[in-house]
């Protein structure tokens, strides 16, 4: 299913956090450079703002702004693609409002009940204008961070603890009726869902689980999950990095399709276009930003339109 993909940007730098706007442009971010880019539908490259920290998932706000998880930086050695830790320059994650223009940046979000954020990962609204977001943490040579998942407003104003500690969470997502929210666990590639009350309210799963989710699915094979985004019917689509996949698995946990792609490490994907058909997908070790036509209409975001 690779013969379809079209390339839409090559030459980048561990690309994330696809947007799709409503002029047919792609904006997304590039963690190696601390950019955030936008790809007009001509197939014009251009950065938006200036450049900084370490750009992450990527979504548009009830404002018309755009919303960034920044991971605060990492350190890029000389062959690897990947970073290696901090950047020397790295003071903890934010979360910051941006100019979908301008690019210009504000950060709304450094910390939580005084504990700071240690690298900002990916984020979700809802219908009310709140937004779920993970923190993966930060990985050093001979230790790392506990993560956890989040909600907040986007003035501000409110931003409280859903889960902590977990171990390396990454993608997270709605489903349509917006009762369960999922996030994908990199280390494990285990998919956890977490039952919603209300919106910022879990509804905490009993033991055995370490954090209040419900373990939905995890893979055999050697593997690791990155993003994720959600099909119109309710899968959830999850990118699958080593064994180089696009891995869809339904409510109930069944894996329902896996869509190849030609690279190890398909990082995020998000759905547009007329019919939301189109799949744009970040190849990170390959450093590429392409599009392909999805088996299926992906989940319309709010605030997409």
């Amino acid at each position: 299913m690779t013969n379809d993909i079209r390339t839409l940007a090559a030459g980048l730098g561990f690309p994330e956090g696809p947007v799709a706007m409503q002029d047919g442009s792609v904006i997304f971010v590039e963690l190696n450079g601390g950019r955030v880019s936008r790809v007009d539908a001509a197939g014009a490259y251009n950065v938006l703002g200036p450049a900084g920290g370490g750009p992450n998932g990527l979504a548009m706000g009830p404002d018309g702004m755009l919303y960034l998880c920044n991971n605060g930086g990492s350190h890029y050695e000389p062959g690897h693609f990947a970073g290696q830790g901090p950047s020397k320059d790295y003071n903890g994650g934010s979360i910051e409002r941006v100019d979908p223009v301008s690019g210009a940046r504000t950060a709304i979000y450094r910390d939580c009940d005084g504990n700071k954020l240690a690298a900002p990962n990916d984020i979700v609204f809802d219908r009310q204008g709140g937004f779920y977001f993970t923190d993966l943490g930060k990985r050093r040579k001979r230790d790392r961070d506990h993560g956890g998942l989040y909600y907040a407003l986007p003035d501000g104003s409110s931003i409280k603890e859903l889960a902590y500690p977990m171990l390396s969470p990454n993608g997270v997502g709605l489903s349509p009726d917006e009762q369960t929210l999922y996030v994908a666990d990199t280390e494990t590639a285990r998919l956890w869902a977490f039952d919603l009350d209300a919106p910022g309210v879990i509804r905490k799963a009993g033991f055995p689980s370490p954090h209040g989710g419900r373990s939905l699915a995890t893979m055999g094979a050697l593997c690791r999950f990155d993003s994720l985004a959600v099909e119109a019917s309710g899968n959830i689509a999850v990118t699958t990095m080593l064994t180089g996949a696009v891995t869809v698995v339904a409510p109930d946990g069944r894996v329902v399709r896996s869509v190849a792609m030609p690279d190890t490490h398909p990082t995020n994907i998000c759905f547009g276009g007329p019919d939301m058909r189109t799949a744009y997908i970040t190849l990170s070790r390959k450093g590429e930003l392409v599009a392909m036509r999805w088996p299926e209409p992906g989940l319309r975001l709010n605030f997409q339109d």
